[in-house]
């Protein structure tokens, strides 16, 4: 479908009309992995973990992900209602949320202090390498030798992103990520530059909407340098897709490969398991604390 095809690269590229929530489906239940930072859902309180029960009072049983993600999507200015099964909570809840356009910067950058530098990565885009580049130029002109690199609710995109980012913190050469093909071939992928951040201690933080390029990222993080893993048990998506764009403006979505950590480790259904888990509670939301990043900062200074 050109237009599902439409949205979909606009989203890698960062800007969409929506209320700014990234889908999936877990348990064959619609799921929030992840209101953005700044959006119309995140202001609103929707978590990661929400299960979308209806649309708009359509029933969401039986959507596929690109009727849903057509259903919340539209104008700037009109309305979507959902209504959201949460975690710990007996009845659903139903929240109204104004569309906007969505602009999210791929990279944030940010000193949290003690010479620790804060990274926080929303996806792995078009514009994604560019903005890296810019925060490691931050991180060295800055000299820092800490850091956190944040990849909760991250849903991933492109894999060649995930390797450039992987190769930052290891030498030229290193294999950072594992292809296996359906006949059971394995193809290693190896960095092709000498990492600028390979001196910089580092935290990753993952959460169940960590997904995909993240996982890639935050698996190879941790077998190559021991990096702890801070948060969550992440989403578990172990899998490559090959987009193969047709003449009408449509593409096609193809499952090609599986992919490993460098150690062998396939993530798909199970997830990676953080090192030391830390949990939200409703006071962390209520008060808007973010007990992982606290815990982070805590190991590393």
């Amino acid at each position: 479908d050109p237009s599902e095809n439409k949205d979909f690269n606009s989203e890698l590229e960062g800007t969409y009309q929506g209320v700014g929530i990234q889908l999936g489906f877990r348990d064959s239940k619609l799921v929030i992995i992840a209101p953005l930072d700044g959006t119309p859902a995140k202001n609103a309180g929707v978590r990661p973990g929400d299960v979308i029960l209806g649309i708009d009072n359509k029933d969401s049983s039986n959507l596929t992900l690109p009727e849903a993600v057509k259903l919340i999507r539209g104008e700037p200015g009109t309305k979507v209602k959902l209504l959201l099964k949460r975690e710990g909570r007996a009845e659903p809840l139903e929240v109204n949320l104004e569309r906007s356009t969505i602009k999210v910067p791929s990279v944030v950058f940010e000193n949290k202090g003690n010479g620790i530098a804060l990274i926080k990565l929303s996806r792995f885009g078009e514009s994604t390498k560019s903005e890296w580049d810019k925060a490691v130029n931050d991180i060295i002109n800055g000299g820092f030798k800490k850091m956190i690199l944040d990849v909760r609710n991250n849903p991933g995109g492109q894999l060649d992103v995930a390797e450039y980012i992987v190769s930052e913190f290891v030498v030229n050469g290193t294999v950072v990520v594992q292809q296996e093909t359906s006949g059971g071939r394995k193809i290693s992928i190896k960095s092709e530059r000498e990492g600028r951040l390979q001196n910089v201690d580092t935290i990753v933080l993952i959460n169940k909407g960590s997904a995909s390029a993240s996982e890639i990222v935050a698996g190879a993080l941790r077998d190559l340098k021991r990096f702890k893993l801070i948060g969550e048990t992440s989403f578990g998506k172990g899998t490559v897709q090959a987009v193969n764009e047709l003449p009408d403006g449509s593409a096609l979505h193809i499952t090609t490969t599986k992919w490993l950590t460098p150690n062998d480790t396939w993530v798909n259904g199970s997830g990676l398991k953080p090192d030391i888990e830390v949990k939200f509670t409703e006071e962390d939301f209520k008060t808007n604390k973010d007990p992982q990043l606290q815990k982070a900062l805590e190991l590393l200074k």
